[in-house]
């Protein structure tokens, strides 16, 4: 009796989940298709960089969908314009302009399903200069931080982001390569074992000094750099980009900020109605997401090298790595192993293995994600490096 009991209770639990139909709530699989605008009209001795996408369902395999074919313009309030060219996957951009900053700018977008957006004119805001950027060693990686003022009193709202470029070294060296019909020793014009490689900021960074008594940012924190990380492994550099915004562009950012960094629980920020300074004149009904400010920016590049931190942190390399034996003649499998895998490049000879006599009876090898660094960097040095 018992064991009939049970068998109809899992039979019932079984029919009950069964039974159950998945529910996707309409705002996932909504269709949106908002243009989002990102960047900056830089009025300075740099150059201006717009982004453009499009947004996407949460319920999307890909995170965001560039928008191709637009054309972009800054103009200003003098009816001047400057063309922005395509450089990349939904990326325009122009040199540097020195615009007027007496004057107003605004960012002018025609897209290819033939609607134009266009943001508020807004008044040109200088950066003041960055007093220095630094870091502070701490138990597990280094901290870095920005100081910077304005003795006119005048900015009180910031923002920033950066470019890391970092030096490091492939997990074996290899002195050997393959041209596909034999193996030669590498020249040092030709190593693979040391690349340089760099990473954009993808956090808002803000900075406000409205409540003080002195328009001064100390230490405002930029990144953090975990003690195991490839980019203090050799020698590391980071750019710091600095703007200044105005009250209505901080808010704007605060609120992006805790929209798309500071969500995940219940004690966090609640999303709220994002409203930027972009508007399609097509058709006033369709949203875009975006603000444009202008002004010219500020830039302080520092260097940190190795001896500068803790001698006992070590690298933690991204991949799991072996050296394997490849012979000419291998007494187990009566193969050539160093023709069927080095010569056509599925792994990267590494040293050679010598017995008798001075030429190699074969190659220690690995693959090219512990071998080769260009794999995910260059060999090009950097002009700013020093």
């Amino acid at each position: 009796m018992n064991s009939r009991r049970i068998i109809l209770s899992v039979l019932l639990v079984l029919l009950a989940v069964s039974c159950k139909k998945p529910y996707t709530p309409p705002q996932i699989t909504t269709v949106t298709n908002y243009l989002v605008v990102e960047g900056q009209i830089n009025t300075g001795g740099d150059s201006t960089v717009i982004k453009l996408s499009r947004t996407v369902n949460i319920s999307s395999a890909v995170a965001s969908s560039p928008e191709l074919n637009a054309q972009v313009a800054i103009q200003d309030d003098q009816n001047k314009s400057y063309t922005l060219q395509a450089i990349g996957i939904g990326v325009y951009a122009t040199g540097a302009l020195n615009l007027d900053p007496t004057h107003k700018y605004r960012l002018n977008i025609n897209t290819s399903d033939g609607k134009n957006y266009v943001s508020d004119f807004v008044a040109a805001k200088a950066s003041p200069p960055i007093d220095s950027v630094g870091f502070t060693v701490q138990s597990n990686g280094i901290q870095l931080y920005v100081n910077t003022h304005d003795p006119n009193n005048n900015t009180h709202y910031y923002r920033w982001d950066f470019v890391e470029t970092w030096l490091f070294d492939a997990y074996y060296e290899s002195i050997y390569y393959s041209t596909g019909d034999t193996i030669l020793p590498r020249l040092p014009q030709n190593q693979i074992y040391q690349c340089w490689t760099n990473d954009l900021s993808d956090d808002i960074i803000l900075g406000s000094s409205a409540k003080l008594t002195k328009d001064v940012i100390y230490q405002g924190v930029l990144t953090q750099v975990p003690s195991y990380s490839e980019k203090i492994e050799d020698k590391y550099s980071i750019l710091v980009k600095q703007y200044a915004l105005t009250s209505d562009a901080y808010n704007y950012f605060t609120l992006l900020k805790k929209n798309t960094e500071q969500l995940g629980s219940i004690f966090d920020a609640q999303p709220s109605q994002l409203t930027g300074n972009v508007h399609c004149t097509s058709d006033p009904t369709i949203p875009a997401i975006g603000y444009i400010a202008a002004g010219s920016v500020a830039l302080k590049r520092i260097f940190i090298q190795r001896d500068q931190l803790p001698a006992g942190w070590r690298t933690s390399y991204p991949y799991s790595c072996q050296l394997d034996s490849f012979l000419y003649y291998n007494p187990k499998t009566k193969m050539n192993d160093v023709q069927l895998f080095l010569l056509p490049k599925i792994y990267v000879p590494v040293s050679g293995i010598f017995s008798i006599g001075p030429a190699p009876i074969g190659y220690t090898g690995s693959s090219y994600e512990c071998g080769d660094c260009t794999i995910r960097g260059t060999t090009v040095k950097p002009s700013f490096w020093q």
